[in-house]
């Protein structure tokens, strides 16, 4: 049980500094190639922090645990809240300015609807993972569009920040696909032993590949997403914080959820959506109506309601730990 253990723990740290790696590579390699900042935003950043579920929930569809990457997704979406914008509030402030986030938090809520629309039959089939995909495919396609038809003189506070943020690496073009190329190489490697490790310790305590799934699997791979946020928010970059939510939880619900499906049919258990899913969609309703909350150009979250967000994870992981259903 000692290797399986020592495999997780590997697996998380190598996990948070291969997600980095990674997204600084493929970020940097697309402004080198003359992308602009806000489609890097949008697209590279959302897509770079949820490669780490993507890959956990593949190898865990092919190896047979298809419910651990249904877990991963749904925990990870309720980690990335609770946890993530929980603490990184209670650290910092966050001033939501960038109007493309804020078109992007409803979008999300609906995102999340029809993810439950294509899961409430209990199954995710080929053809439920194939029209995940191409949703978010068109979201993305149309905030790109929109984001690059309204800009004016006066940048979008999210591309000012990702540019700073580019401008800070100082990243060759050998360099960043250096970066690329071993930033992927150990998060397939790191992906594959905390599946492994988790698998292990799922069969060996008795506990369902869901509930493993929605909490250690989770937790790892969120804390990419973790640190990144707090760095951003300590350097005044709210809104890269809060689009590290937003885009990692819009590719988690309409990529990641949607794999195992396109490997083989999955059965969906009935705790996620009785329980997991419904929760998630409760924290997100409630992120979105902070960001938005009395109709003010600027909404900052700040520590109370960071608070109550972990608060809320705790609550939710010791109910997991119980049983309680």
């Amino acid at each position: 049980m000692l290797l399986p253990i020592l495999a997780i723990l590997a697996g998380f740290g190598l996990l948070v500094w291969s997600s980095d790696i990674f997204v600084d590579g493929a970020s940097a390699i697309a402004r080198l190639l003359g992308v602009s900042p806000l489609v890097i935003g949008i697209t590279i950043v959302g897509f770079g922090t949820s490669a780490p579920e993507m890959l956990i929930s593949t190898f865990a569809a092919l190896e047979g645990a298809p419910q651990l990457a249904i877990g991963n997704a749904i925990g990870s979406n309720i980690a990335n809240i609770a946890l993530v914008l929980g603490v990184t509030t209670i650290i910092c402030a966050v001033t939501i300015e960038s109007r493309l986030l804020k078109l992007e938090l409803p979008i999300l809520v609906g995102a999340m609807f029809f993810g439950y629309i294509m899961i409430s039959d209990g199954f995710i089939t080929a053809l439920d993972a194939i029209l995940l995909f191409v949703v978010l495919i068109a979201i993305l396609s149309w905030l790109v569009r929109d984001a690059m038809s309204k800009r004016t003189g006066e940048e979008d506070t999210l591309a000012a920040q990702v540019s700073d943020e580019l401008d800070e690496q100082h990243l060759s073009m050998r360099k960043a696909s250096l970066y690329f190329m071993v930033g992927l190489a150990v998060l397939l490697a790191s992906s594959k032993m905390l599946v492994w490790g988790a698998t292990v310790v799922a069969t060996h305590f008795g506990v369902s590949e869901l509930v493993i799934g929605l909490t250690i699997v989770a937790i790892g791979t969120s804390l990419p997403e973790l640190a990144a946020s707090i760095s951003s928010a300590r350097k005044g970059e709210a809104d890269i914080a809060i689009g590290n939510v937003i885009g990692s939880n819009l590719f988690n619900i309409l990529a990641v959820m949607a794999i195992p499906g396109l490997i083989a049919k999955t059965t969906v258990p009935a705790d996620a959506l009785s329980r997991d899913y419904p929760i998630m969609l409760v924290l997100t309703i409630v992120m979105v109506l902070m960001a938005f909350r009395f109709g003010r150009e600027q909404a900052t979250i700040g520590r109370v309601a960071g608070i109550g967000f972990f608060a809320a994870f705790i609550a939710y992981q010791v109910m997991l730990f119980m049983g309680v259903r």
